[in-house]
């Protein structure tokens, strides 16, 4: 208990504006990003975070294959956020295999972010034995596919912070994203809620309920990293183009 008190101290911390775990970096210097774009990642998600951060200032976003993350090209030294984007989860993660899986621990650990966006954030979760063991998650029912089109969400105060969406709800993109629960890890800080579900899916058989005031969006900490992971796509939502750069540089102890 006093292992997992400390963690959860640490969490408030590593949630906070300014962290100590994150190097400073010179004032101009351009945001690393690493996008996957393999097997697993497919829709709008690649090329609207592209046409996102291409037009915003200060990032520079290179794609990765599964075997280059694999293989160890994604390092601290080379990047600074990593991405996984909508698709499917359980695909991501074979495509990197196992190797990709602990680069990509490992990345976070050493003071990288993770952005998961609805498969990327199923790929975040300890709760999946082909997760990436990064974010202290679980869904609530296996039965996933909830359905597909706008949903409201509503944004915390810590939400409103970090993304910079004003109280109220939103309309947004939803497709069969993750519902979050907590996965109980010992050894993994809890995470903490950016937005809620105020409206639902539960199409074919799933729990009807479970998505309602369950979070939309988490930020997490996993050693020295930040994650923060999106059940719906605010990358795919009018109106919320703003949401990746302001996630990515959060991310990136920005």
């Amino acid at each position: 208990m006093k292992k997992k008190t400390c963690l959860r101290h640490l969490t408030v911390l590593a949630l906070g504006v300014a962290i100590s775990g994150f190097a400073s970096e010179p004032k101009g210097t351009a945001v690393r990003v690493a996008l996957f774009d393999d097997a697993g990642s497919f829709g709008k998600g690649i090329p609207s975070v592209s046409e996102q951060l291409g037009k915003a200032p200060g990032f520079r976003v290179t794609k990765l294959k599964g075997s280059q993350i694999g293989d160890g090209t994604l390092k601290n030294e080379s990047f600074d956020v990593v991405i996984f984007t909508g698709g499917s989860g359980s695909k991501q993660s074979k495509a990197i295999g196992e190797a990709g899986l602990a680069q990509v621990r490992g990345f976070v650990e050493n003071g990288g972010g993770y952005i998961g966006i609805c498969a990327g954030a199923y790929l975040a979760c300890e709760g999946f034995s082909w997760g990436a063991k990064i974010l202290d998650a679980k869904t609530v029912s296996s039965k996933w596919k909830r359905g597909v089109g706008d949903v409201k969400v509503e944004f915390t105060g810590k939400g409103r912070e970090i993304l910079g969406f004003p109280a109220g709800q939103f309309d947004i993109r939803y497709a069969n994203g993750p519902i979050y629960t907590t996965a109980g890890s010992p050894v993994i800080p809890d995470f903490e809620p950016l937005a809620h579900f105020r409206t639902e899916f539960s199409e074919n058989e799933s729990p009807v309920g479970a998505m309602l005031g369950s979070p939309a969006m988490v930020a997490g900490a996993f050693g020295n990293g930040r994650v923060l992971c999106s059940s719906p796509h605010p990358e795919q939502t009018t109106g919320m183009e703003g949401f990746i750069a302001r996630a990515v540089k959060w991310a990136a102890g920005r």
